[in-house]
């Protein structure tokens, strides 16, 4: 599955882009300025992901992909 699958997978799970998510992260202080704090770990994003969305790991580790800056929303 591609990176963008998975982002369109979420969306359509959450309602939720990727640019939410990114807000959302931002407001829960896992990030500043777009780029994930240090110290905020994949374990930390799965689990608010899962217990906010219900999403699975696979999903939840394309959002912390996103939020660490490794992959971007026009990755294919």
């Amino acid at each position: 599955m591609s990176f963008q699958a998975y982002l369109d997978n979420i969306q359509a799970k959450t309602g939720k882009r990727a640019e939410d998510f990114k807000k959302m992260a931002d407001e829960k202080g896992f990030t500043a300025s777009g780029k994930l704090k240090a110290g905020v770990k994949a374990g930390t994003i799965v689990e608010w992901l899962k217990d906010d969305f219900e999403l699975g790991r696979g999903h939840a580790m394309a959002i912390y992909a996103l939020l660490k800056g490794s992959k971007s929303e026009d990755s294919q």
